[in-house]
């Protein structure tokens, strides 16, 4: 079964069905029964048409739904019959299901959660773990979610902010290798660039194509963590960081300077040096001045002091650390480095193996677990 095909095709087949006349909750259910039944059959039976395949299936699952529910009797009136098989439209509405997901009328967190679940295929478990809410929160959040875009049309669409923001951490989900759906996010993001004369989108798409550049070298052959200092550079793909940074360059130069072109600018002076030791910090921090300016974000800080601690040393990097909360994700982290780096190993030791137990996934967990071990090693030595 090839569940990679699946997912490709959710997001259109869903479409599909909204267009037809379905309502949005409906449709979600038809399209995930006639999931179910692909996964039943198409190992015995592959269709020559899988798209085509599910839009039929789908459609069925939701007439008979609608059929069985007595108190939606006046809206058959409104369904078309059946359509007879055969090849469907090859229009891509998959761009415009992301901005009815986006419906103003949703909260953002809402909207993030509805799209991700809807479209980006994630199950309710993924986007909970993520929003570090239970699954049954979360499950609540997604039908409410459905209830409301029901009631909307299809062609209204929704807060660019929003859908960027659904994008990225769809691209996010599937660069964590989780589920992969990085390639996924990039080709929406295109395809909203081509559509969309805003800036923030060109920063998006740059900031996606730089990071994925690098993806071949972020994991060793064992699986674990490959530092960005210590990334095999050979291996990055120059062609999509050439792209990203002209993409980039373009949306620089009209002066509206956002959260998501200042991020592609951090990632652009990585990708831009030829070795660790020739990044450009001082710029570095620079754009996180930028950055914390436009999102006051606690994380943007902690990030900036780690590159304070590059350009100015480890101690500038302490003391810009010691004014943030130490409860913050990834603070014990980046101590553990900036005290190793000023050489008290003992302390970082200490730290790395506090972020160790603090970490979100098995991957940082264990190499984070890698580091203290080697500081108490160097140490014992």
């Amino acid at each position: 079964m090839d569940e990679a095909l699946l997912r490709s095709l959710t997001p259109s087949v869903l479409a599909i069905l909204v267009r037809r006349g379905a309502d949005f909750a409906a449709a979600e259910d038809a399209v995930q029964d006639a999931l179910v039944e692909a996964v039943r059959v198409w190992p015995d039976e592959p269709p020559r048409d899988p798209k085509g395949w599910l839009v039929t299936v789908a459609w069925r699952r939701f007439l008979d739904a609608t059929r069985a529910d007595a108190a939606r009797r006046r809206r058959e009136d409104r369904v078309d019959e059946e359509p007879s098989p055969g090849p469907v439209p090859g229009v891509d509405d998959t761009l415009q299901l992301y901005f009815l997901c986006a419906h103003p009328s949703l909260t953002p967190s809402s909207a993030v959660a509805l799209t991700l679940r809807a479209v980006g295929g994630l199950t309710t478990r993924q986007i909970a773990r993520a929003y570090l809410v239970p699954e049954a929160t979360m499950a609540q959040r997604v039908s409410r979610a459905k209830r409301t875009v029901s009631r909307a049309r299809f062609d209204q669409p929704g807060d660019v902010a929003t859908v960027l923001r659904v994008l990225y951490l769809v691209f996010n989900e599937g660069y964590s290798g989780d589920v992969d759906l990085a390639a996924e996010a990039i080709r929406l993001t295109r395809q909203l660039h081509a559509v969309i004369d805003h800036p923030e989108v060109a920063g998006l798409l740059a900031l996606m194509l730089i990071h994925h550049a690098r993806r071949p070298s972020r994991t060793a052959p064992d699986g674990s963590l490959v530092p960005l200092a210590e990334q095999d550079r050979a291996r990055w793909d120059t062609g999509l960081i050439a792209e990203g940074i002209e993409i980039l360059r373009s949306a620089l130069a009209r002066d509206r300077l956002g959260e998501l072109q200042a991020q592609a600018a951090i990632a652009a002076l990585h990708a831009d040096a030829r070795t660790a030791g020739e990044t450009d910090w001082v710029q570095i921090v620079e754009w996180y001045d930028e950055l914390a300016r436009l999102t006051d974000s606690p994380v943007v800080r902690l990030n900036r002091a780690v590159a304070v601690g590059e350009a100015d040393g480890p101690r500038a990097g302490l003391a810009a650390l010691s004014e943030l909360d130490g409860s913050l994700p990834r603070h014990a982290a980046a101590s553990a480095y900036l005290h190793e780096r000023a050489g008290d190993l003992a302390t970082a030791a200490r730290l790395y193996a506090e972020a160790a137990r603090q970490a979100s996934n098995l991957a940082e967990r264990d190499h984070l677990t890698r580091q203290a071990a080697r500081l108490n090693t160097r140490r014992g030595g």
